[in-house]
């Protein structure tokens, strides 16, 4: 199956093993990269190798030693640009080189976000940090940018040496750098292979501190005391985790807690995962987004989609074994409440996208489409709905755990399609290929729009939320005195978004019926992100002008793209805001990550900086 986010040609070539030294230098906002690849030919007389590269300088090639001609290809808008390499003699299938590049990145390459001191929580310190998934790689070194190929690396990392350098591997000692001594080298090992979009590098002034006997909890020294005592249940996660699905094999699970213009809620880089500071005052929405990045240590790390239009099957397995976790944690009812506000959310990711947009089908074409356009929840959680709707189907959660666990066995380090899946989930339900043929196979996968089927789900802890949502919808102007503070005073910080998700999809409230929510919730005040973003989203579809400033301050001071472009946009949509929400955004993009800010100015039909 090509790739259709790469130019590299996995059926020609794999990269085995890569080697680099990276000298990073703030001042100029540049990573000098020399990299070292284990090449292996997959057939006969390969005279060229093609690599994906973007907005990045090529200073040299050679190949086993001996000087190699090469030449960049057309620059593509988002793919960047292929880097043909001409090899110095012709290779044989199964024959390995050494291939060494000596590179240069861009100070805008879309991979990186440098921060001057004044953006950390320190403020005397530079700071930087990665995201390569899903096509960034290439602009940090030249690479086959493709999940479909994965390989073991090693890293020798130069950097100031007041400040501490961490990757996706394993730490491997740090030397003092010989021709400098104002710097220092630390070294990294993964000997586990991995995809390119999980090479992760963070430099900045960290501090680490134990969190449990697998767990270093790292952050800048003012976040770290209310960090350590927050992650506190990560290796309880990782326990249930192996009683679900098998031995943990990347030896350390390390949490960085990053600045806050980082665009994920986390990310599952290997050993070192990275995560928001905004889950920190989260209730157990923390525990969610902890429980979902140890899960991809089974699912997307160690089993990989093959190519990006297959990313359910990286996310939808990882909700999935999340919200057996969640269960594990806090009980069966709350897993399937959980369940029930992801269908909830991927309703409102179909309204965001319409409901005939290709885009929402559970595997899209994606070719010529930037997948940082395409993120959404719908892999995430139409995924999910198709796994939860299976377990149904095919025997409740243990039988259909016993599928998941031979899957990771079966495929693990490797990288799969959905027709490897399906072929796979066939043969180990063999007894049950009368059910699964009656599944609408076309409908959840190649269908836009909401899925052919709803699972069922427990509605316990949603009854109240549906009760409460339902009795504000129907609100007369006159009944609103009839609302108070004990509405909510038994409800969870979950069930609380969830009465506010519910509120999303009606149609909009009225400023009167948002202001007496206020009176007698006080909901400005809710420091829970989740709750309080889509709280400043039902004010801001009810035209209520009071919470303008609320919501532009929400949208600068952290950059979390789930947060950060729906408030944008709903801001850009009320009139009255419209043109101090462009400025705001003219003023800050800037210090936005590369990502979030090309996608916010698209979102604002503003144009490229």
């Amino acid at each position: 199956m090509a790739d259709p986010s790469s130019f590299a040609s996995p059926e020609k070539f794999n990269i085995k093993h890569m080697n680099l030294k990276l000298h990073v230098d703030f001042a100029s906002c540049v990573i000098t990269a020399s990299t070292s690849l284990t090449v292996r030919s997959l057939q006969d007389s390969l005279a060229s190798l093609i690599l994906d590269t973007k907005d990045l300088t090529i200073k040299k090639v050679a190949v086993n030693g001996k000087d190699a001609k090469f030449a960049l290809g057309t620059s593509h808008s988002f793919k960047g640009t292929p880097l043909e390499i001409t090899l110095p003699f012709s290779l044989t299938r199964g024959q390995d080189v050494i291939v060494e590049i000596d590179s240069v990145t861009s100070p805008k390459s879309s991979a990186l976000q440098w921060l001057t001191a004044e953006q950390t929580a320190g403020k005397v310190h530079p700071y930087l940090f990665s995201q390569c998934q899903a096509t960034h790689c290439r602009s940090i070194i030249p690479c086959q940018d493709t999940p479909s190929v994965k390989f073991t690396y090693c890293s020798q990392v130069s950097v100031p040496k007041e400040l501490v350098a961490l990757m996706s591997a394993l730490r491997d000692g740090e030397l003092v750098e010989q021709n400098d001594c104002s710097r220092k080298i630390y070294c990294f090992m993964q000997n586990v292979p991995i995809p390119s979009y999980l090479i992760a590098l963070v430099v900045g002034a960290l501090e680490g501190r134990k969190g449990g006997p697998r767990t270093t909890i790292w952050t800048e020294k003012e976040l770290l005391e209310p960090s350590v005592y927050e992650f506190s249940e990560t290796e309880k996660m990782l326990k249930y985790a192996e009683d679900l699905v098998g031995p943990y094999v990347w030896g350390q699970y390390d949490l960085l807690i990053l600045p806050p213009s980082f665009p994920y809620g986390g990310m599952e880089n290997p050993c070192l995962t990275f995560v928001t500071p905004t889950v920190l005052a989260g209730d157990r929405s923390l525990a969610g987004v902890i429980a979902h990045e140890i899960s991809h240590s089974w699912t997307g790390n160690l089993v990989t989609n093959e190519t990006w239009e297959n990313f359910w099957l990286n996310e939808g397995h990882t909700v999935y074994l999340e919200r057996r976790i969640d269960g594990l944690l806090h009980g069966e009812e709350f897993r399937q409440f959980k369940a029930l506000g992801g269908w909830k959310e991927l309703q409102n990711s179909v309204n965001t996208f319409g409901a005939t947009n290709p885009l929402t089908n559970l595997v899209p074409n994606l070719h010529e489409v930037d997948v940082d356009a395409a993120f959404s929840s719908v892999p995430y959680e139409k995924g999910f709905a198709l796994l939860f709707y299976l377990e149904q189907l095919l025997g409740g959660p243990e039988i259909f755990l016993g599928f998941l666990k031979s899957y990771i066995q079966m495929f693990a380090y490797k990288s799969v399609t959905t027709e490897q899946w399906k072929n796979f989930l066939y043969s180990y339900f063999k007894d049950k290929v009368d059910i699964l043929d009656k599944v609408d196979w076309k409908g959840w996968m190649h269908t836009p729009g909401m899925p052919p089927v709803q699972p069922k789900y427990d509605m316990t802890l949603a009854n109240a939320c549906i009760a409460l949502s339902q009795k504000w919808v129907k609100a007369k102007e006159s009944d609103l005195s009839s609302f108070n503070a004990d509405d909510v005073k038994d409800l969870s910080s979950h069930q609380l978004i969830e009465v506010l998700t519910i509120l999303l999809l009606e149609a909009p409230l009225t400023v009167s019926h948002v202001k007496r929510m206020q009176e007698v919730y006080n909901l400005n005040d809710v420091k829970n992100s989740e709750i309080r973003f889509r709280w400043l989203r039902l004010c801001i579809r009810a035209k209520c002008e009071d919470v303008i400033p609320l919501a532009l301050k929400m949208t600068t001071e952290q950059g979390r793209m789930k947060f950060t472009r729906p408030l944008y946009r709903d801001l850009y949509n009320f009139e009255k805001a419209r043109e101090e929400t462009v400025n705001t955004f003219l003023k800050n993009r800037s210090c936005m990550h590369p990502v979030t800010e090309m996608l916010v100015a698209k979102d604002l039909n503003i144009s490229a900086s």
